[in-house]
């Protein structure tokens, strides 16, 4: 998304319009990204308008950062802003919650700032935008622009346009006057790179991928030679951790993952009695819902993904131990000792020895019960190197 703004920023001014709008509705997002977008704003060489559209939509979080850097702020009626304060992800563990405390409360202070310092920049209200970041204050649009948190409100973009004409905007370097009136809007849509890598970057996308990379290059670890497998698990694993770069990943839970599939797939190796998979499901799922650690919905993986993913992997691997335990219970049915209990024909007369014909092939034989006759049906009791010990069929 900051790549896009910038873009759009840039076009913006290249092609000297009077102002860039950037429509919004946002649940928030990371810190590190709305700074770069916030500073792109600041810094912009063209008016930017940022309008909170459509109706129900938010500035919240980030929004709110975004929404205090703009040369213009307005709303929608029916919109909302607010609820900045950020909220980093706790520990287990006295000392670790203490220091998560600290640490909150150091990042509190600084986003405060952060904040404070745009809304003084554009003349806005500061007191609300630092309520906005300490105590997760919020307000409709009505009551914004009574705050003076947004400098109007428009209930579309003709009436945004007509509103902010002839308004004084001051740029980093210099003071312009907006000539929107009747003014021609040129959309500045996302690119397929664009459209490509912005979905990559959602939770539930990043997530499938990861999980995707693992079984493939798991497949071809454990089957040298097959080629696809490891190609689409490389694949996938390098447009993951692209996405988890975007994303606020905790490592940890990355790791719990690798691992409760390791465990899952040791089960099919080692007769556990389905203890490692029980083991395995625990740290699949725990590391799961630690992977993006996020206090907003939208940038977490969501539930119905992780348990639809843990049933399809269980599923899975419990298939694969019931069938090896079945072909550990099944009678040997291939090389030598596969030959016990096989019927075949006296091909020489037994007395004791000869040959015999079984499973289309000569064998040397020795009949110990006693001498079987040329053509009688024999029945392979035991299997002594190259040579078979038989019986009569009859004698069964």
């Amino acid at each position: 998304v900051s790549r896009y703004i910038a873009r759009g920023i840039d076009r913006a001014t290249d092609s000297k319009a009077q102002c860039l709008i950037l429509q919004m509705d946002t649940p928030g997002g990371l810190m590190s990204s709305t700074k770069e977008i916030t500073s792109h704003i600041m810094n912009a060489r063209v008016p930017v308008v940022v309008y909170v559209a459509p109706r129900g939509a938010g500035a919240v979080s980030a929004g709110v950062f975004i929404t205090m850097a703009s040369h213009v702020a307005a709303m929608m009626p029916g919109t909302h802003i607010g609820a900045a304060h950020p909220v980093p992800g706790g520990g287990g563990g006295d000392e670790q919650q203490q220091f998560s405390k600290v640490m909150s409360q150091k990042w509190e202070n600084y986003a405060a700032s952060y904040a404070r310092g745009m809304a003084e920049e554009r003349h806005r209200n500061v007191k609300w935008v630092e309520q906005a970041v300490r105590k997760s204050v919020s307000a409709t649009a009505d009551e914004a622009l009574k705050l003076n948190v947004v400098d109007l409100i428009a209930k579309d973009t003709s009436d945004l346009l007509a509103k902010i004409d002839g308004r004084k905007v001051r740029l980093a370097a210099s003071e312009v006057t907006l000539a929107t009136k009747g003014a021609k809007v040129r959309d500045v849509p996302l690119t397929w790179q664009e459209q490509l890598l912005n979905r990559l970057a959602h939770p539930n996308i990043a997530y499938v991928l990861w999980l995707l990379a693992l079984y493939g290059l798991i497949h071809e670890l454990t089957n040298p030679g097959a080629i696809w497998p490891g190609v689409i698990g490389g694949v996938c694993l390098i447009l993951a951790l692209f996405a988890f770069s975007a994303l606020p990943i905790n490592w940890a839970g990355a790791a719990l993952i690798v691992l409760g599939i390791g465990l899952m797939l040791a089960d099919i190796k080692v007769p556990s009695h389905g203890a490692l998979t029980v083991g395995g499901v625990m740290a699949f799922l725990l590391g799961s819902l630690m992977l993006v650690q996020a206090d907003i919905p939208a940038l977490r993986v969501s539930l119905p993904v992780i348990l639809t993913m843990a049933a399809a992997s269980v599923g899975f691997f419990v298939f694969a131990i019931s069938y090896g335990i079945r072909a550990q219970l099944n009678k040997v049915s291939t090389g030598r000792e596969g030959m016990v209990g096989l019927s075949g024909k006296a091909r020489t007369a037994l007395d004791p020895e000869g040959t015999v014909f079984v499973r289309g092939e000569y064998w040397n034989a020795r009949a110990p019960g006693g001498s079987i006759a040329k053509g009688e049906k024999v029945r392979v009791v035991e299997v002594d190197g190259m040579e078979l010990t038989v019986e009569a069929l009859s004698a069964k």
